[in-house]
Parts: C-alpha cells; sequence; structure tokens
C-alpha cells in the first residue's frame, strides 16, 4: 500500500505499508528476498493519524543562503529579501532537505547572481524542478529547461513553476537529455546518481557552453576519481568540489565542472 524511506545513524531502511490481515505474508516474502545484511523486522499495527497533517512534520523552511530560502507550502513566509521558493514533498525527488540537493543549491546560489541578461540554464533530471526553478529565482534575466524522463517529474516541475510564478521563464520536457536540441547553455545543473549520470554525460557535456558551468551532484566521494576521469573523456575537468555528510554517514560530493 506504501513505501518510506529514511536514513539515520545505523543505515537505510524502508517501512513497507500493508494490510494488517497480510502483514506476516508480506514478511515472510521480503525474507524470502531479501539480500545479505538486510533484516527484516516483524509486522507492528500503525495508528490511525490524520495523515493530512502528519506529513507536515519534520518539514520546516530551508534555509539556502542569506539569498535563497525554500519552504513548504504551510510555513509561513519570511520577511526580508531572500528569494523564497515554496516546495512541497511529493512523488518527485528535490525538496532541498537531501545532501546532494543541498549542494547542488550551494553552487546555484554562488553561480546563479553572476549569470549575464539572456543566459540560460539547464536542469537535468529536473524532479521538482527545485534547481532551475533557484536559478531563475537568483537571477532574474534569465531562462530555463527542466528535463526528466519521469512524467509524475515533468508534471511537478510545472506546478511548482506556476506556484512560483516563474512558468513564464520555464520550459518543461519530458524525455531523454538525448533529443534535446538547443544551443549550450551558460549554466547546466544534473542533481544524479553516477549510474544515471555517466551514460549521459557526453550529450550532457554538448549541452555546456564554451564559457560555460555543470553542477554534477548525487555523487558520492568514492565514486569522485571514476567521474572525474570519465569527465576527462567528454571535455569536461573539476574547477572545485563541495561536499556534504547525510544523517546515514554518507558523503556526498558536487563537482562544478567546465571546460
Amino acid at each position: 500500500m506504501g513505501l518510506e524511506e529514511r536514513e539515520d545513524e545505523s543505515g537505510t531502511w524502508l517501512r513497507i505499508y500493508a494490510p494488517l490481515a497480510r502483514g506476516e505474508a508480506v514478511a515472510a516474502a521480503l525474507r524470502a528476498r531479501a539480500g545479505p545484511g538486510v533484516r527484516v523486522a516483524g509486522p507492528e499495527p500503525v495508528a490511525r493519524e490524520d495523515w493530512s497533517e502528519t506529513w507536515k512534520a519534520g518539514l520546516t523552511p530551508i534555509e539556502v543562503s542569506p539569498r535563497l530560502r525554500i519552504r513548504p507550502s504551510f510555513a509561513p513566509a519570511a520577511a526580508g529579501g531572500a528569494a523564497e521558493l515554496v516546495i512541497d514533498p511529493g512523488q518527485a525527488f528535490g525538496t532541498g532537505s537531501h545532501a546532494s540537493t543541498a549542494l547542488a543549491l550551494a553552487w546555484i546560489d554562488l553561480l546563479a547572481p553572476g549569470l549575464a541578461p539572456g543566459a540560460r540554464i539547464l536542469d537535468v533530471g529536473c524532479g521538482t524542478g527545485v534547481l532551475a526553478l533557484a536559478a531563475l529565482a537568483l537571477s532574474r534575466a534569465t531562462r530555463a529547461v527542466a528535463l526528466d524522463l519521469d512524467p509524475l517529474a515533468a508534471e511537478a516541475c510545472r506546478a511548482n513553476a506556476r506556484r512560483n510564478a516563474l512558468a513564464a521563464r520555464l520550459d518543461v520536457l519530458q524525455g531523454p537529455l538525448e533529443a534535446l536540441r538547443a544551443e549550450p547553455f551558460a549554466l547546466v545543473a544534473a542533481n544524479l546518481l553516477r549510474t544515471e549520470l555517466l551514460p549521459v554525460l557526453l550529450p550532457l557535456a554538448r549541452s555546456v557552453a564554451p564559457d560555460g558551468r555543470a553542477v554534477l551532484s548525487g555523487l558520492l566521494e568514492g565514486e569522485r576519481d571514476e567521474v572525474l576521469r570519465a569527465l576527462a573523456r567528454v571535455g569536461l575537468r573539476a574547477h572545485g568540489e563541495r561536499i556534504a555528510v547525510d544523517p546515514g554517514g554518507e558523503r556526498w560530493i558536487a563537482l562544478l565542472t567546465g571546460r
């Protein structure tokens, strides 16, 4: 009926929701298929909750910098001159809370205000569109393209663009990066796992303008050398790096790259 993923000091764990009468059968099926090191606990009854309110627990505004703030829709707007995005969690990835998203946002917060008027931005694997929307909010004279394979992500991205009054400056496309036919972009952002990034690295490199920059997040620290070698093969090199540690102890990196 549903699945929830969480991370804490003990690692990553999943909570799977099923009808109480089927709980033992679900647990037995999971144990039969679990790989080494995976522990399956027994079923536990879940108390009735008002899920229309429960989902809000633990969701607070994210202060990316004095220039940028991301908040859920139920949190009050902040006073002051910071750019503010309203994004609620949903089926598409990216509200700013995950370490990889936070790293990408930090690079965008640094780079986007310096983009020239008319510069264009590309968000590859856009999810909620948070990276493209942040870049647009921080650079008033730019336009962006957000691209994702998942129709739910494309739908969420369009909805968030409308909610934040940025739809007129954002084109949302559903499909592979290889199908994009456009002039190179001044800023490209991709928050993708290594297994998702490497297959599209060549078309991604081609989408970066000669004097442009690409922010590549979603990578673990131990994957750095492999990714750097792959970048060299497509004509990109690292110009900077940021590191963040998630609650489970994983060390994530975001590379700033260019020609």
